[in-house]
């Protein structure tokens, strides 16, 4: 996904000058389970920290609160996460765009080991226009934010295979909007990354009215989404289910990648290692997230998915995900 690194060009212009304190802050409280088939669903008492260079100036050291995480567009309400695009600011409505990352009780980040595992999560993305992308994805990031300042509590050591921060492994659950949907293995070899990824969109292979407002997966409502690592030792294929008022829908797999990058082999060998979950909603000021939703890959126009367009006509625009379950494959939608 080659347009990642323009939301953080965004949000660093708006915070330019901006002086963070690196210490101890409130992390919102997010509820998550981790699941097997023998013992089911366990909660975790994690929570979600702000990436390092997504905070405003607010609170003082060590006292960082969840209205502050409000000022920067993201709140928790059990588990739930909502991050939402603009926020007031100044007088002014500003993009926020904020990223966050999942942490557990011990400050680190959650490595999720997911190879022959499966990840699931309930979103709504009804307020989540052409333009915009609501992501849930992962990155092979270090537990304890790569050892600088702060650590992983201050939000440190973001990585991806745009090689934003350093290259790393990434794996795209979830790049959407209420019109269009990718997922995408963006495997790497050092510091040589799969960039364009191998990715699959239901609309670009002729699923045109599969995830749509109305579609078979009704993008309107809220709904379950399960992504499973299938293959003991080496991954073999990554496929998804779609769980909506208790009927399943299934909508393609992933079985092959770019073999130059390590391919399904080596985003597999990351998932075994583990990754952090991260998630974060931005738009495209480039492309227009046309890669997304666009043209052959989905329905949007340029001219409404423009930052202008969707700031003066879609203000309110924020993505929710909640219920985040993973562990054994058939065990996290059970009950």
């Amino acid at each position: 996904m080659s347009s990642k690194l323009l939301y953080v060009g965004l949000v660093g212009s708006l915070l330019t000058g901006v002086t963070v304190a690196q210490s101890s802050e409130q992390h919102p409280s997010l509820l998550t389970w981790k699941c097997t088939t023998s013992g089911g669903c366990v909660q975790q008492n994690t929570s979600v920290v702000l990436d390092k260079d997504s905070k405003y100036a607010q609170g003082s050291a060590g006292s960082r609160t969840a209205d502050d995480y409000a000022a920067m567009g993201v709140s928790t309400s059990g588990d739930a996460v909502t991050m939402y695009h603009y926020v007031q600011s100044g007088g002014a409505l500003n993009p926020a765009s904020p990223r966050i990352y999942l942490l557990g009780e011990d400050g680190k980040y959650v490595l999720m080991s997911l190879l022959n595992q499966e990840l699931s999560v309930d979103v709504d993305y009804s307020a989540v226009p052409c333009g915009e992308n609501g992501a849930f994805y992962l990155s092979e990031m270090e537990a304890d934010g790569g050892g600088s300042s702060g650590g992983a509590a201050a939000g440190q050591g973001y990585c991806d295979a745009q090689c934003q921060g350093f290259c790393c492994n990434e794996m795209d659950i979830l790049e959407a909007n209420a019109k269009a949907t990718a997922m995408t293995p963006h495997p790497c070899t050092g510091n040589s990354c799969d960039k364009s990824g191998c990715g699959y969109n239901p609309y670009a292979s002729g699923q045109r009215n599969f995830w749509a407002t109305g579609g078979t997966v009704d993008t309107s409502k809220p709904f379950t989404v399960v992504t499973q690592f299938v293959g003991s030792g080496t991954l073999t294929q990554i496929t998804r289910t779609y769980i909506q008022n208790g009927k399943q829908s299934n909508s393609g797999a992933i079985s092959s990648c770019n073999g130059a990058f390590g391919g399904l082999a080596g985003m597999g060998q990351a998932l075994g290692r583990g990754m952090v979950l991260a998630m974060s909603i931005w738009n495209d000021a480039a492309q227009s997230m046309s890669w997304l939703d666009a043209g052959n890959n989905g329905p949007c126009n340029l001219a409404e998915s423009t930052p202008s367009a969707i700031q003066s006509q879609h203000p309110d625009t924020h993505v929710t995900f909640s219920n985040i379950r993973w562990g054994d494959i058939g065990s996290t939608t059970k009950g």
